[in-house]
């Protein structure tokens, strides 16, 4: 095996996919141990702590990832190390110990400088999510959207001292599709302005900014400039958003998936403009939206692309609107409803719509 060369062995271990198997051959021998890290591009760290102990074996990285506490001298070294990095995924998953880790020991979690270095050493970063990392502030943010300039998908989601600052900054990127701003409470109206005249504007293809309670008509009128937008979510985004923002968002006729839930002050106006200039939509979830009614269910009846449509805590819709929204909507394949709703409908129209759709009762 030694006989082998480094381009022979690594073309050999460019078709080695299989982590196991990668693993085993890098036991193989020194050189084996040596190319095998140069041709991986894949690397998810259990450990960040330990990286710089790892990490130079790995020069080529394309994607990182880790769910763990990672401290700002790991992602140093990651700067340092591998420049043609494009994924960087430091989303956080919740669980109870995984918070418990964080809130003992958020000190030593990535924070703007981490993010800084990164930006810095790895301007070919395209896709980067930082979810429930608080640590990370505008001014990480503002670096890694002046380096970063191919930058695709950003995910900052419960970042929550991410503010307009950052926004700003963010709607230079030219070729951003993917932003969400979950649970990011100090973005306002201004962010949105900053978003709607922006570069970003014209690629945008989903925004989610569910959970941004401080946001207002003023500024969901101004998604409307975002004539490329297929995915928005206002979910839990406040009373503050009514007809007059849901109205507004109808005029994107480019959207195929909209979540309004608990947005209490929407009504079946809203509905009425989106059933009539949203010919595209696939997906359309009002949970909790109070006001809506049963008419403003039925304006869906001969739409020709919905197929996903969740109305769970409407408690104005009746039995008989489902059964007629399903039956004249045949593009219809999934139904979230009400379990309320369930003894109000009897057994064989259940029958009925369950074999035209798939229907379930929350």
């Amino acid at each position: 095996m030694e006989r082998l060369g480094d381009d022979v062995l690594g073309l050999v271990m460019k078709r080695i996919t299989d982590r196991t198997d990668r693993k085993s051959c890098s036991e193989v021998s020194k050189q084996w141990t040596r190319v095998e890290g140069l041709t991986r591009t894949y690397l998810r760290v259990l450990e960040p702590a330990t990286m710089p102990s790892f990490l130079p074996r790995f020069p080529n990285l394309v994607t990182l990832e880790t769910g763990k506490r990672i401290p700002d001298f790991s992602l140093e070294i990651l700067a340092r190390t591998c420049p043609n990095l494009r994924t960087l995924n430091l989303n956080v998953h919740l669980n109870l110990t995984v918070v418990r880790e964080f809130e003992d020991l958020a000190l030593d979690d990535v924070s703007d400088n981490g993010l800084r270095a990164v930006a810095a050493g790895c301007p070919r970063l395209m896709n980067v999510a930082l979810r429930r990392r608080k640590g990370i502030g505008d001014v990480g943010v503002v670096a890694l959207a002046r380096n970063a300039r191919n930058l695709s998908v950003l995910d900052l989601s419960w970042c929550d001292s991410i503010t307009n600052e950052a926004i700003c900054a963010i709607r230079t990127l030219s070729s951003l599709t993917v932003l969400c701003l979950q649970g990011c409470a100090l973005v306002t109206d201004s962010g949105l302005s900053y978003l709607a005249i922006g570069s970003s504007s014209r690629t945008l293809r989903k925004l989610d900014l569910s959970e941004c309670d401080q946001i207002t008509d003023a500024g969901v009128c101004m998604l409307s400039e975002m004539s490329c937008l297929q995915e928005l979510s206002l979910a839990e985004c406040g009373p503050a958003i009514t007809d007059v923002g849901g109205v507004a968002v109808s005029a994107v006729h480019s959207l195929t998936r909209l979540d309004f839930s608990w947005l209490i002050n929407l009504s079946d106006v809203t509905l009425f403009a989106v059933a009539r200039n949203c010919r595209n939509l696939v997906k359309l979830n009002v949970t909790g939206c109070e006001l809506i009614t049963g008419e403003g269910i039925r304006s869906f009846s001969g739409h020709g692309s919905l197929e996903i449509l969740v109305l769970v805590s409407c408690c104005n819709i009746s039995a008989d609107d489902v059964e007629h929204t399903v039956l004249e909507c045949r593009s219809l394949r999934y139904v979230g409803l009400d379990r309320a709703l369930k003894g109000w409908m009897s057994s064989s129209v259940q029958e009925k719509l369950s074999q035209m759709c798939r229907i379930d009762w929350f």
